[in-house]
């Protein structure tokens, strides 16, 4: 049985270019030195991306999902004797404490309505209230609503009190500018699968060294020591110290290249930004209320409101499905929602179709 071929309307995985689902089809030795050369260079690649050099910062990546490159950094850089501010407005910022937790880390949780973004005020009455918080960690864009937090007035003001800055970009990096230096930024963690626009399989680290390298020794697990992952690679010239997923490392290496092609982060986050707008605009028109206030949405994905109490997700779910489209369901408690997102080869056509879908479904 062959399944269609749909639009994914995810945060990721996402509907990739038919030059980057080539480029898997390929068969790799990972300790062949041309393997090693296309790691080295998406490493250097993603270093251009965060707009930093390779004096300052590095890229690790590590394998497994983006959970596996959040953990990574929260279980092997951070000691017994540190702790650990949480600002947590998401699932994803919530499953931080549970990293922490299950790795015996000290932490303090700075809980936010998930309708509402974090904000530096919050933030420093956090910060004042518990004066041995070492290390800090926040969502950039949390994917449980869309909602977009404000990194670049939190982290550099945190970074100015002495505390190690920890940004879970899985969901923007590569679809919304960041310049990491500027920003104070310790570590900011993403995945091949979101916006650079490839296929799970890695996540990285982008990690200022001068802090990497004084946390050799703090790892908790072997396979998810970031220290020992970076020292592998500079040693062995892009060398993974265990086996890598070099048909997702393939595909991510032509999906970088596309991102030049296409103009850069700032190019594809003005698609992206359009695709977003027009979605919403559309969306109202057709009844749907977006659930996070326009000055706080982000360009990644849109949480839509419930029409009418008795509105069936799974119907409609399923007949969009036929239509071609994949659609996302809700993750909070506080109002039934569903969401959509528009990263990937997601196009202002695409959007024009999904909405005359919808139109059609809901009559």
């Amino acid at each position: 049985m062959v399944e269609k071929n749909y639009l994914l309307l995810t945060p990721g995985p996402l509907t990739t270019s038919e030059e980057v689902k080539q480029a898997m089809d390929f068969d790799y030795c990972t300790w062949d030195d041309d393997y090693k050369k296309i790691t080295q260079s998406f490493r250097h690649s993603l270093l251009d991306v965060a707009q930093v050099n390779d004096e300052e910062y590095t890229a690790v990546p590590i394998q497994g999902s983006g959970t596996y490159g959040v953990e990574s950094v929260i279980s092997s850089t951070i000691s017994d004797d540190d702790t650990l501010l949480i600002a947590m407005n998401g699932a994803y910022g919530k499953r931080i404490g549970e990293m922490a937790d299950i790795y015996g880390i000290n932490h303090v949780d700075l809980v936010v309505d998930e309708r509402q973004p974090i904000t530096l005020e919050e933030v420093t009455r956090c910060l004042d209230a518990n004066p041995g918080v070492t290390h800090f960690a926040m969502i950039h864009c949390e994917t449980t609503t869309g909602i977009l937090n404000p990194i670049e007035d939190i982290i550099p003001y945190v970074s100015g009190r002495g505390i190690t800055t920890i940004v879970d970009a899985m969901s923007s990096f590569g679809g919304i500018p960041i310049d990491v230096k500027a920003n104070k930024i310790d570590y900011l963690i993403s995945s091949s699968n979101k916006c650079i626009q490839g296929v799970p399989g890695f996540s990285f680290v982008i990690a200022r060294k001068e802090v990497l390298e004084n946390t050799k020794g703090m790892a908790r697990t072997l396979s998810l020591d970031l220290y020992g992952q970076y020292i592998e690679m500079e040693r062995n010239n892009g060398k993974w110290r265990f086996t890598s997923p070099t048909h997702v490392v393939h595909a991510f290496y032509e999906a970088l290249k596309e991102l030049k092609e296409e103009g850069g982060v700032e190019a594809r986050h003005q698609r992206y930004t359009n695709n977003q707008k027009h979605l919403a605009k559309g969306m109202e028109e057709l009844g749907f209320k977006v659930l996070i206030d326009e000055k706080f949405q982000s360009p990644i994905i849109t949480s839509f409101i419930y029409p009418t109490d008795d509105f069936d997700f799974h119907a409609f779910y399923q007949q969009l499905k036929s239509d071609g489209f994949v659609i996302y369901p809700g993750k909070i408690s506080q109002v039934p929602t569903f969401r959509i997102g528009n990263i990937g080869e997601v196009y202002d056509e695409d959007i024009t179709k999904l909405l005359l879908a919808i139109k059609e479904i809901t009559g």
